[in-house]
Order: C-alpha cells, then structure tokens, then sequence
C-alpha cells in the first residue's frame, strides 16, 4: 500500500481545499509514492516525534499542526523545525498535516469534541460561503439517470444531510450536426430536435473538476452543453465552531466541571459566571476567539475554546459564558480521528499514537 493511498483516506473526511488562505496543511516532507510501514499520529511534529517514528520503523506521520507552516529562505537546523525536516528527509518519512481543513470540516475536531460532551441537534456555528456551485446541464431522456447517477457519485447532489438531490425539467433540445461529427442522435446536415432532461445540481467548488470528468465520461454527446454558476448559499457541512444542544439543562459552574473531566484540564479559564443555566454550547477548538460574536448571535450559553485574549473575557459581558480550556487541550483528539480514520480502513496497517506530543504551555 501507498503512503498517498492512506492521505487520501485522510483527505475523505477533511478535503484540503477546506483549509483557510492561511494555512499550510497537506504533504510536508517527503515521497507520497513509497510504500507505508507504518504512521505516527500526533499534533506537533519534534524531534522526539521523528526519533519515535524511526524507533517503530514509520515511514509516515501525520500531525494536526503543520510543521512547515512559514516559507524557508534556508534549511540549516537552526531550530527544531529545520532540524525535523533534515531528519525526516534523511530517513525518508513522509511527513503530513491535517490543520484548518479538520477544523473546518463537518466531522472534523469540533465535532468530536461536541460529541463527548453528548451534544444534540449539532451544526456548524459559521458555515463557509461562496464555496458551491450549481451544475446544469442537458441530457437525452434516455441517459438521465446515467448522468444523475455519474455526478451522485462524485459527491454532487447534497444538501445538508441530504444526497442525491437535483431539480429535473423536460424540454426540447435543438442542433444541426457538422460535416466532421458523429451525432449520437440525428443527421449531419439537418435539423435535429430531441426530448431532454435539464438536470440542476449543486456541489462544492473543488469538486468542479470531477464533476466535470463524470459528466463528460456518461453523456452520450459529443459536445454536452453544460454550465456553473456560483452561488452564494452557505455551505452547512464546511465551516467554523460547532454548536449543540445539551441534553438537559445544567448550572454554569457544574458544567465548568463537567468540561475539565470530559477533557482531563489541569485548570480552566472562563468569564464571570452568569447565574444563568447551560443548554445551548458553541465550540472551536484552537484560537477560536473570532467566534465570539457568532455564538452570541446564536445565543448561546456557553463557548468553548482554546485561546482568548484578556480583553475578550470583558467584552463577553454577561452574553455568553466564555470557556478557555486551552488550544493544545481543545485539540488533542485530533490524534484520536487520525488514528480511528486509519485503523477502520486498514485494521492491519501499524498505526501508533505518539507518545511525544508535549504541551508548550506548562502550568505550575
């Protein structure tokens, strides 16, 4: 089996093209054609990380931060970044990073930690627009279904948690074949009018390509009229912070609690309780402060996150009971999806969970 085989298993749950301009996640280091012995799952590549990986014969490891995340004018180990890449390039591990794309997918890192905390009636707190298109194309009756099916398929056609959605309308079609054709249907030279099917469907951008290959591949035409058009539509299975609601209400402190078992929290920091009881809970692991307004306009109870600044303790006020649990602690079961993502796929693949990954910030 490939190394490229097993990122594109990753790739199934968080598409890199759902990463932000930011980011830098995707392949790293290294030839993504060799075969895999084995992966290391972590959320931040050292040292310690990439000796552990040659220890257990691993040619692969996959981390939630990136380790080249900044460009290089020069590769000379003069920090742990640099001396990671020497080494991994020395030995031939192939070294990968799932970052803002996990974030930002419907089952990524938010949606897990929604879940441990047994949240009901989940949806993504800021939905990623201008990311859908709608494909319309014209198809004979005859391959109609054909065609719906081709693009199904490859992913078009959802709707929320809906699939295999499209709008359908009859008409007729008209064209005159040239000298040089070979018309599925009709003469070269006359005048051809034929019973069609307009099919409406929508799908992500980074899916036009694909769709475009299926659709090209089924159609009987040599030359299938087809359009995108762009669309505005939020996009409810891609985009920032989750939110849910708790199965039964609870008292602020008692839920602050709750979070620090949930989550093994050495400590946590929150706002001035309330005096309000939790039901409705907003999440985004990492630096996730820029939600603030978006969970309150959700009004919610509660957001959780991993960083905040000082001031945005004050400026929460008495809208929202704001949760800091710390960005390593609110992502590290991002090793969690990595290793079940593999396993269920490939049950006899060696994968490992590092044993290295160490918090930066330390509390005394």
């Amino acid at each position: 089996m490939k190394i490229k085989e097993i990122l594109h298993t990753i790739e199934q749950l968080a598409p890199l093209p759902l990463q932000e301009s930011y980011d830098n996640s995707g392949v790293q280091i290294g030839d993504i054609n060799q075969e895999a012995k084995g992966a290391v799952v972590c959320i931040d590549v050292t040292e310690s990380v990439i000796d552990e990986a040659i220890a257990l014969n691993c040619n692969l490891i996959i981390s939630h931060h990136p380790l080249a995340f900044r460009a290089f004018k020069s590769l000379t180990g003069k920090n742990y970044i640099e001396r990671c890449m020497i080494k991994a390039c020395k030995h031939d591990i192939v070294v990968y990073a799932a970052h803002t794309n996990l974030d930002n997918a419907s089952d990524g890192i938010n949606r897990y930690l929604a879940e441990m905390l047994n949240l009901q009636h989940i949806r993504i707190l800021d939905p990623q627009k201008g990311k859908l298109l709608k494909l319309v194309t014209y198809v004979p009756d005859s391959h109609a279904d054909l065609v719906r099916n081709a693009l199904f398929n490859i992913g078009a056609g959802h709707i929320g948690d809906y699939d295999s959605c499209s709008y359908n309308v009859k008409g007729q079609g008209t064209f005159r074949a040239g000298e040089n054709t070979n018309p599925y249907c009709g003469e070269r030279g006359e005048l051809h009018t034929e019973s069609e099917v307009r099919i409406e469907m929508i799908l992500p951008v980074y899916k036009q390509s694909e769709a475009l290959r299926a659709l090209i591949a089924v159609h009987p035409y040599e030359e299938p009229a087809y359009d995108f058009f762009a669309l505005q539509n939020e996009w409810s299975k891609a985009g920032s912070g989750i939110v849910g609601t708790l199965p039964e209400e609870t008292d602020e402190e008692d839920f602050l609690y709750l979070l620090k078992d949930t989550f093994h929290l050495k400590t946590i920091q929150h706002s001035s309780l309330r005096g309000r009881p939790v039901r409705d809970v907003a999440i985004c692991s990492g630096s996730g402060a820029f939600l603030i307004p978006k969970a309150i306009s959700y009004s919610a109870d509660v957001f959780i996150t991993g960083e905040a600044k000082y001031n945005d303790y004050y400026d929460v006020e008495d809208k929202v009971l704001l949760a800091v649990v710390g960005h390593y602690e609110s992502e590290i079961f991002t090793k969690n999806i990595f290793f079940d993502i593999i396993s269920k796929k490939y049950p006899t693949f060696a994968v490992y969970m590092s044993g290295f990954d160490a918090n930066p910030v330390n509390y005394l």
